[in-house]
């Protein structure tokens, strides 16, 4: 009987490695590292794999199961395989629906493994690091300007710090910007100046001081993004500021066009130049969508993840983490 396989949404294998490994000291994780077409995953997707469970998925559901119990083996003999699928695979049984080839690299990784150390350790610092692999011998450090191409035996990944969404406000549109954010897998942080006294979901950051000092709390990265979603609040501009002058790729204010002469005016007073408050959405949120606060919850999440998403790809093409020509040799079982 068939099931829906729910944890096949998970994307960044992270927490789950940390805890599965504090639970059991050894998994297998599975990456994407070829493919010679179109495919439904990008190269460097990964799968995570215990004895019982696994997470993630690389081509549509096409080859998961078989990748798992690969894993389990892999897990279970300590040596890392090169599988093929598709075109050039010696399992004709197992299709592709989209027509292509893809090479999968099935590997342990242990509790003790000094690079799966460093890797979680930059997860929980909010630090990007570049993690290599042969399937044996694995690296975790900093990322250099380009990172070493697929060449058959070798992959590299680029781990950056999860995206962080930094709501500022209280009503129904916050609160809607915050459970979607939540649902997708971002780290929310809301920030409501003399709120209530618990935050309105579990797993959030939650602060009730001003919200300039609370952004100073949070520390803004390169990988947060800020979005003022409070009404003609005395201190939103001074927020916002706050915003425009730290490292968040992304800040936005929402209010109505009419007003951002005036905005942009305070936010001169605040020390913000105009090369910053250029970077400035205002209005917030992709056009073309409705005023209802889960409306525009949708047009804030999507825009942030949309430029989230561009400008990590932009990053990784000056130096590709992999190639698209593994020699099919290189299967093995």
């Amino acid at each position: 009987m068939s099931r829906w396989h729910l944890a096949a949404q998970v994307d960044d294998i992270r927490p789950l490695l940390r805890d599965r490994l504090a639970a059991s000291g050894r998994c297998a994780v599975a990456t994407l590292v070829e493919t010679s077409g179109p495919a439904p995953r990008e190269i460097g997707a990964q799968m995570l794999i215990t004895h019982d469970e696994h997470w993630g998925y690389l081509s549509g559901g096409c080859i998961e199961a078989d990748v798992a119990r690969h894993g389990r083996e892999v897990m279970a003999t300590g040596t890392p395989r090169l599988l093929r699928y598709g075109e050039g695979s010696p399992w004709i049984d197992i299709q592709l629906a989209c027509g292509t080839g893809i090479s999968v690299l099935v590997e342990p990784v242990g509790s003790h493994d000094p690079a799966v150390a460093t890797l979680l350790e930059g997860y929980a610092a909010r630090a990007p690091v570049v993690w290599t692999s042969d399937g044996t011998i694995r690296c975790a450090r900093p990322p250099e300007n380009a990172l070493p191409l697929w060449d058959g035996t070798h992959y590299a990944r680029l781990f950056e710090p999860v995206l962080r969404l930094v709501l500022i406000g209280e009503d129904a549109t916050v609160l809607a910007s915050a459970a979607m954010a939540q649902q997708l897998g971002l780290e929310v942080i809301l920030i409501t100046p003399n709120g209530p006294e618990t935050a309105p979901f579990p797993d959030i950051g939650y602060y009730r001081t001003a919200a300039a000092d609370a952004l100073d709390a949070v520390g803004l990265d390169r990988w947060t993004a800020v979005a003022v979603l409070s009404h003609d609040r005395e201190d939103d501009e001074a927020a916002l500021a706050r915003a425009l002058l730290s490292d968040a790729f992304y800040v936005g204010a929402i209010g109505a066009r009419a007003r951002l002469e005036g905005r942009i005016a305070l936010l001169r007073m605040h020390g913000v130049d105009d090369g910053r408050i250029a970077q400035l959405h205002a209005p917030i949120g992709l056009q073309g969508f409705g005023k209802a606060p889960r409306d525009i919850a949708l047009s804030l999440v999507a825009e942030v993840v949309r430029d989230f998403q561009a400008r990590s790809a932009a990053a990784r093409s000056s130096g590709a983490s992999m190639s698209s020509s593994a020699p099919r040799s290189a299967v093995s079982r």
